[in-house]
This record gives structure tokens, sequence and C-alpha cells, in this order.
């Protein structure tokens, strides 16, 4: 996973081991005002060696792992959730 700054040309590189596969990932901002970076990145990454996933959340800033939940089973690549707030 690869992180562009396009004010500055930093980029930050995320890798997740061998033989594991970064699905997308999506954005969910701590608050509605929340800056740009300031949230959590949410997405499925596939370990083939063991034909499993982990649903992964990485802080939006940094892309230190916050988060990570093993699942007993392969989540395909391109599977598209949508995260919708309550009452809704």
């Amino acid at each position: 996973m690869l992180k562009h700054n396009l004010a500055t040309g930093e980029v930050r590189h995320r890798s997740f081991g061998a033989g594991r596969q970064p699905a997308e990932f999506v954005f969910e901002p701590h608050s509605p005002e929340a800056a740009e970076d300031d949230g959590v990145l949410m997405g499925f990454v596939y370990d083939a060696p063991n034909d499993t996933s982990d649903l992964v959340l990485l802080d939006a800033g940094s892309l230190d792992t916050v988060a990570s939940i093993h699942l007993p089973a392969r989540v395909p690549h391109g599977f598209h959730g949508n995260w919708v707030p309550e009452g809704r």
C-alpha cells in the first residue's frame, strides 16, 4: 500500500508481509469535522498461504496497525461493503 502526499511529494509504504495481499481500503474519519488523515483505513488483507483473511484497521496518518481481526475464511478481492451510520 502506498500513501502519496501530493503537497510534499512524500510517499509512505505499508507492507503486509509475504503472501499477504491487501484489497481496497476505505477511510472512516473520527468525526464529521476530522482532518484529512484523522481517522482509520479499513480493509481486508488476504493471507494466501493460509487461505484466510484479516479485517485490518490502520491509522490513516501513519499507516500503523490499530487493530486486526482474523477471519477463518477468505474474503475475495472485489468484495465490497458499505458502512452506514445507525438510523439510516
